[in-house]
């Protein structure tokens, strides 16, 4: 097969891994990242000031963790074949089976280090174009760089390239979904989506309900419940079991069906009737799966927070192996 010079869309885990691959068949990988260093949603920002201009987190920022984030599977799961995520000896790192962030992200730098994909990557670099190449086969790829003008300013500049193929690595963590509650325009309380959480420390002393019981709700819940005056966690799934009841055994932490509606008075009213008056709604309900640089001629459409038309979630059929989507589930849903 001919050497292809191909544009990988991020530099999280689903791009170096991409870009590696890639460089091993003999292609060129140019990896494209909007971030200052690699590593994508493992890279730990804090989004202060924008999450207090815009807590729905419905501007871009660009990672999801929480201070306190560990792992939800073991290490042995999440390297790759040839360069096992094991602790590094005498690294100062986390040796935990299930880990910090932090961790992750030395993983994925080292990763990096080892196959020289760094010199792969255009950081400060963000996609914000692709289209099919009129001219012949391959692809335009419009991209825009931050660069320091007169004085300290920044300033972007859009240039354009041609490639063979398109690797889409993207992620999905990046523009928060939010449940829909009926009354919420009227409610007089603070509503914030876990994209922009960090640390328990905001919420000290008040009365928090908490929307979504999947990793993040559980997880930001309980990490709260020091510091809050109540948290109040409303959830989709079905009552909880005499186990969890156990597990959840806190005196300032209850489970609740979902919301029903919110009140001008201050009030949450849950499906069964129960209401408290909150000061934060806290949305832990995941994210909606967005392109923004994809033209439409690329075809790929996302319904019901599924992407499609692909072949095994990685390419479309009718542009195949041309352009592909790495890292993709199934389907992104709301699950509380």
């Amino acid at each position: 097969m001919p050497s292809r010079r191909v544009a990988v869309i991020g530099a999280g885990a689903a791009g170096l891994m991409a870009a590696r691959e890639l460089q091993r068949e003999g292609h060129t990988p140019v990896v494209f990242e909007r971030d200052t260093a690699v590593g994508g949603n493992w890279r730990y920002e804090d989004p202060k000031a924008s999450a207090e201009d815009d807590p729905l987190g419905t501007r871009c920022v660009h990672s999801s963790l929480y201070a306190s984030l560990r792992t939800n599977v073991p290490r042995e799961c999440m390297g790759f074949l040839d360069f096992p995520f094991v602790p590094a000896e005498g690294s100062g790192g986390d040796p935990r089976r299930f880990p910090g962030h932090e961790e992750v992200l030395r993983y994925l730098e080292a990763f990096a280090r080892r196959f020289n994909l760094y010199e792969l990557v255009r950081l400060d670099t963000e996609v914000v174009g692709v289209r099919k190449n009129d001219a012949s086969t391959g692809w335009k790829v419009s991209y825009c760089s931050r660069k320091l003008a007169g004085a300290g300013n920044e300033e972007r500049e859009e240039e354009e390239e041609v490639f063979d193929a398109v690797a889409v690595c993207s992620g999905h963590s990046t523009e928060p979904r939010v449940a829909d509650i009926a009354g919420i325009d009227s409610w007089p309380g603070k509503q914030m989506h876990s994209h922009n959480y960090r640390v328990p420390d905001p919420f000290h002393g008040q009365v928090v309900v908490v929307v979504g019981y999947a990793p993040s709700g559980v997880d930001i819940s309980r990490d709260i419940v020091g510091v809050a005056k109540e948290v109040h966690v409303a959830r989709r799934s079905p009552p909880p079991t005499s186990s969890e009841m156990e597990s959840t055994a806190l005196p300032n932490l209850w489970l609740h069906p979902i919301i029903e509606r919110a009140e001008e008075d201050g009030s949450v009213v849950f499906q069964d009737g129960n209401r408290v008056k909150a000061d934060v709604i806290l949305h832990c309900t995941g994210y909606k799966y967005n392109f923004p640089f994809l033209s439409d001629d690329v075809g790929i459409f996302v319904d019901d927070n599924r992407v499609g038309p692909l072949y095994k979630h990685v390419f479309p059929p009718l542009l195949a192996p041309h352009i592909s989507f790495i890292g993709l589930f199934l389907k992104v849903s709301l699950i509380c």
